[in-house]
């Protein structure tokens, strides 16, 4: 029985060695295929940190971007009210751009009328004038225009002697045919001036030139009015001496061509600007 014990502490010995071998072994392989479990989890959890941290990154990102919209959005309504204030505003103004245009084309055509009336009396008044003095010599007596205005200039030995203010029976023929148109036009005024050369007159009566001159238109004015019934409200007697000669007083033939008497026509501006405000009335 003694014999025995040993053998059976042997046997039983080597079968618990065999047994926990065995189980050795398998937690072994449990411990292996947790570690790798556990490596598994390891790497899809940092995956999951990565992703993770990109989503915020991402989230971060996009909520920037829609703080930045929405304060674009802000902006650009802000823009929109004001481009609508603008363009309400600018609207109004081009419209009242437009009417002022509009008046201003108005204010043209009008006054582009009323100059062509008048135009069209100083061609008449010209014609008229020519048509009566066109058997004299233009050497004696000249009808022009000049910046509108109607001038009729009468040579010195046509009108009156040398040195004389009496004005000459060939003279009288001549104011009369003046006369004629001028009575046949009552709206229009004019003025007589009477012009010298430079040389002094030495002359019991008249003191200089421009008693000379003055002298001269006087009496034209007198003879149209007492003669030929021209309206004294209608003539202004001027005398210029010989301060605005033609030409220089350097000749005789010169000299003779600066002693004239000139029928002015003045331009009446009221009844211009009457023809354009009755234009402007019209308009409106």
């Amino acid at each position: 029985m003694k014999k025995q014990l040993p053998l059976l502490l042997v046997v039983a010995v080597l079968m618990a060695s065999c047994v926990s071998q065995k189980k050795f072994t398998e937690l072994e392989q449990l411990q292996q295929e947790t570690k790798n479990m556990l490596d598994s989890a390891t790497v899809k959890l940092n995956t999951c940190n990565d992703e993770k941290a990109a989503a915020e990154a991402t989230l971060a990102s996009l909520q920037e971007r829609v703080a930045f919209l929405k304060a674009n959005n802000q902006d650009l309504i802000n823009n929109i009210g004001n481009l609508t204030t603008l363009s309400q505003k600018g609207a109004e103004n081009l419209e009242k751009s437009l009417e002022s245009m509009k008046e201003k084309d108005v204010r043209i055509q009008t006054m582009q009328e009323a100059v062509t009336r008048k135009d069209s009396v100083t061609l008449a008044l010209v014609t008229s004038l020519k048509g009566v003095l066109g058997n004299l010599n233009d050497d004696d007596i000249e009808v022009n225009v000049e910046k509108g205005v109607v001038y009729v200039s009468i040579s010195d030995k046509l009108l009156f002697r040398s040195g004389s203010y009496t004005v000459t029976k060939r003279a009288k023929e001549v104011l009369g045919k003046v006369a004629q148109v001028v009575n046949d036009k009552p709206e229009i005024e004019f003025m007589v001036e009477g012009h010298t050369d430079n040389v002094p007159i030495k002359k019991e009566g008249i003191e200089d030139n421009w008693d000379l001159s003055v002298k001269r238109a006087t009496a034209v004015v007198r003879i149209l009015q007492n003669d030929f019934n021209v309206s004294p409200e209608r003539m202004t007697a001027s005398g210029r001496s010989s301060y605005i000669p033609l030409y220089d007083n350097n000749t005789a033939q010169n000299r003779a061509k600066n002693r004239r008497t000139r029928i002015v026509v003045l331009p009446k501006l009221d009844q211009f600007y009457d023809l354009i405000n009755q234009g402007m009335q019209a308009a409106n």
